[in-house]
C-alpha cells in the first residue's frame, strides 16, 4: 500500500493531467485515466480506474476506448479472467507519431481543405465587392489560416519523418536547433 504522501502526489499529478486534458479541449477523464495507468505498475481494469479518479464507468469506459483509438493506452486480457486491462503508454514518441497519424485521418483532412477551397473562392470570385474592406478583412484571414495550416502539415511530416530516428539522434536535433 503506497504511503499517504504518495498517494496525494499521485492524485496531485492526475489532476493536473485532469486539467491538461480539458485545456486541450479532451475530457477531463482522459487525462485521469491517462495518469492513474502512467503512475500504475500493473494493467488497472475498468473498475480500478473508477475507484482511483472517482469518474463513472460509463464515463471512464468512453474515454478509455477514445484513449486506446489514440494510441495512449493499450488493452490486454489475462488468462482466466473475463475483465479486460489497460496499460499506459510510455514511449512519448510513439504517442506523438500516433496523435499526428490522425492527420491522415480523411475528416480532419476535409476541415483543412475547406480553408483552401474558401480561399480559392474569395480569390476567384470576380465580385463587386472583392476590395470592400470587409472582402479584403476576410480574405487576409484565411489566408492566415491557410498558411498556418500549410505550417503545421509540414511540421506533421517533420515529425511524422523522425519515426525512423531514434531518441538519442533527436535529441541532439534539437540541441542543434536551440543554439
Amino acid at each position: 500500500m503506497p504511503s499517504t504522501e504518495l498517494n496525494e502526489i499521485k492524485a496531485n499529478f492526475i489532476q493536473g493531467l485532469s486539467q491538461i486534458s480539458q485545456f486541450w479541449g479532451l475530457p477531463k477523464s482522459m487525462g485521469a485515466i491517462f495518469a492513474v495507468l502512467y503512475l500504475s505498475p500493473n494493467a488497472l481494469s475498468l473498475d480500478e480506474i473508477v475507484e482511483e479518479t472517482t469518474f463513472t464507468k460509463g464515463a471512464i469506459s468512453t474515454s478509455v476506448r477514445t484513449l486506446a483509438r489514440m494510441g495512449l493506452v493499450h488493452r490486454q486480457t489475462k488468462l482466466g479472467d473475463r475483465k479486460d486491462y489497460y496499460f499506459a503508454e510510455d514511449d512519448f514518441y510513439k504517442v506523438i507519431r500516433s496523435i499526428l497519424k490522425g492527420r491522415e485521418n480523411s475528416e480532419f483532412s476535409r476541415a483543412i481543405d475547406s480553408v483552401g477551397a474558401t480561399l480559392e473562392n474569395l480569390q476567384a470570385s470576380p465580385n463587386q465587392e472583392r476590395g470592400a474592406e470587409d472582402w479584403v478583412f476576410a480574405e487576409n484571414r484565411v489566408i492566415e489560416m491557410k498558411s498556418f495550416f500549410d505550417n503545421l502539415d509540414n511540421l506533421v511530416h517533420v515529425i511524422a519523418a523522425l519515426e525512423t530516428m531514434n531518441q538519442n539522434t533527436v535529441q541532439k536535433v534539437i540541441r542543434l536547433l536551440k543554439k
